[in-house]
């Protein structure tokens, strides 16, 4: 580039800035997702999403990334009304109550009938965008014969060690505590007494689980049926298998949401209604590798076909959660540190 064409360059630049307008709010602004680590990694949704969203809006996504989904609503409560997060993507409907009671989150307004999960979902602020079903994933390398329900993986050999997430900052974490729940009931706590010696350690999210389990550390790992589709189809390797539990499945329905400063930002209803459309649902199969919550453009890899499919569906209202959560987590480590 020639001198002259540097100080013609330059001037542009400062007159720019002089009037207020930004290289950002000129190409149509920028929006601020909040969501977890494995949606922004480099093989996650994160970055098709970006591109493709980017694309319709001539924007800029930024993306802000967290643990995991519990993390995810801890912040929110933390940052208060001074949250720069315009979208909430990564909370469950476990939490969708208590976030609801912050009072952080506005109506989403936006027309959702292109979306459907098991059981249905009608709400006025969350959307889901994918669901799936906790499992307990074991490796066929390691253990030949894998616990056919949670009374025999409570039960079973301590040598076969499991990783688990935090219940208060993961919300597989808290899958597997409201699944325990769901199941032992009042007993809980006696279920995890004697799940602990099985533990070989519990992880703030589950991308620290899932790299551990990976890595060899132990043969048994908390994650989703839809896991062993990834090293299916991304490996060519059926390895990895979800053990099938005769109590039925806990389900996890993932959500976004705009917060009240974000509905201030039309980015943010635009985003909520890209959500629902194929653009955003392709990206889920097979980079977050759940179940989508709206129609794809093409069908799902057949690897999805083979998965465990659950004899029954457990979950828990929302409301219950946000009542017992705390208390549940208490039970929780109070067993684990017997």
């Amino acid at each position: 580039m020639r001198p002259f064409d540097i100080l013609v360059k330059c001037a542009i630049l400062a007159g720019a800035v002089a009037l207020g307008f930004s290289t950002e709010a000129q190409a149509g602004g920028k929006l601020t997702v909040y969501t977890y680590e494995s949606f922004t990694a480099e093989w996650g949704p994160g970055p098709k999403v970006k591109d493709a969203f980017e694309k319709q809006c001539s924007c800029t996504v930024d993306f802000v990334a967290v643990t995991d989904g519990v993390a995810l609503l801890n912040r929110l409560k933390l940052e208060g009304a001074s949250t720069k997060a315009d979208i909430v993507l990564g909370l469950d409907t476990n939490l969708t109550y208590e976030a609801s009671q912050t009072g952080l989150f506005a109506p989403h307004g936006i027309d959702t009938n292109a979306v459907a999960i098991p059981g249905g979902f009608k709400d006025d602020t969350f959307i889901p965008y994918d669901y799936g079903y906790f499992a307990v994933i074991y490796d066929t390398q390691k253990l030949k014969t894998p616990p056919a329900s949670l009374k025999e993986l409570v039960e079973g050999d301590p040598k076969q060690k499991i990783v688990i997430e935090d219940p208060r900052t993961s919300t597989p974490g808290l899958g597997l505590l409201l699944w325990v729940k769901s199941v032992y009931g009042d007993k809980a706590d006696e279920a995890w007494a004697k799940l602990k010696d099985r533990v070989l350690t519990v992880t703030p999210g589950w991308s620290e689980a899932y790299g551990l389990f990976t890595k060899g550390e132990a043969p048994l790992v908390l994650s989703y049926t839809t896991s062993p589709a990834y090293h299916l189809i991304a490996e060519k390797t059926d390895r990895y298998k979800a053990a099938s539990f005769a109590e039925g499945h806990y389900l996890q329905v993932e959500v976004a949401a705009q917060t009240k400063n974000g509905a201030k930002n039309p980015l943010s209803a635009q985003f909520l209604g890209f959500m629902t459309t194929p653009a955003f649902q392709d990206t889920i199969p097979e980079n977050n590798w759940m179940f989508p919550a709206a129609k794809t453009s093409t069908a799902l890899n057949s690897a999805f076909d083979s998965l465990v499919k659950p004899a029954k569906t457990l979950i828990l209202s929302s409301e219950e959660v946000a009542r017992n959560r705390k208390a549940w987590i208490d039970e929780w480590l109070a067993s684990m540190s017997m």
